[in-house]
């Protein structure tokens, strides 16, 4: 028997449950390449700004910014357009930018979380009406059904637990891997945002707002 003759075999839910699955994986995919780009040293980049801030003025800096697609470079970049404006105009503008790219850096793992509660509990329900069916063949048989009468509905009933959790403990993995590297990005941000703000209010940018 085929994997799409036993799909076919394990009722209706399995089309829901197929549907998580690529639902889930849209996300892995999509939320993969977000993280991929967010790869970028924020300390080493706060270094590279700085050189860039002391050879030249704040529109290098901001320039230097929008050359990279990076968490880090947009938040870095918003505070250098309010440096003119001081410190605390600096911090506020950090701060708004960093909670910004970390929602969008959390953006839609709720839904890898929900695929991988609902995909097994799918799964469940399609064993729990299967058993169901198995009993109400019993009852219609006046108790005579033999094994062979309930097998083949019970095997295919499982069929959607099966299918739930194939789909379910993936996506569960994946969730986690990526609220891990979520987390560590968000702490990085933070912690080279600080040194930024450290950096503006000692002067040691040595930056000028133009030339």
């Amino acid at each position: 028997m085929s994997a799409f003759e036993l799909f076919v075999r394990g009722g209706v839910l399995m089309w829901f449950i197929l549907g998580c699955s690529m639902i889930a994986l849209a996300v892995i995919i999509e939320r993969w390449w977000v993280l991929r780009k967010a790869q970028v040293d924020p300390q080493r980049f706060l270094l590279q700004l700085k050189v860039v801030l002391q050879r030249g003025d704040i529109h290098d800096g901001i320039d230097f910014c929008s050359k990279t697609k990076a968490p880090i470079a947009n938040i870095l970049k918003h505070g250098l357009i309010k440096y003119p404006e001081g410190p605390e105009r600096v911090r506020e503008a950090i701060e708004n930018a960093g909670k910004e790219e970390a929602y969008y850096l959390e953006e839609r793992l709720g839904i890898l979380a929900n695929i991988a509660g609902i995909a097994p509990l799918l799964g469940f329900l399609g064993t729990v009406t299967g058993m169901i069916g198995a009993f109400r063949t019993i009852e219609v048989l006046g108790g005579t059904a033999t094994p062979a009468n309930l097998a083949g509905g019970i095997w295919e009933a499982l069929l959607t637990t099966a299918f739930g959790l194939i789909v379910g403990i993936p996506t569960l993995g994946f969730y986690n891997y990526f609220v891990s590297k979520v987390n560590r990005v968000i702490f990085e941000l933070e912690s080279a945002s600080e040194d930024f703000l450290d950096m503006v209010r000692s002067g040691s940018l040595n930056a000028e707002s133009g030339k």
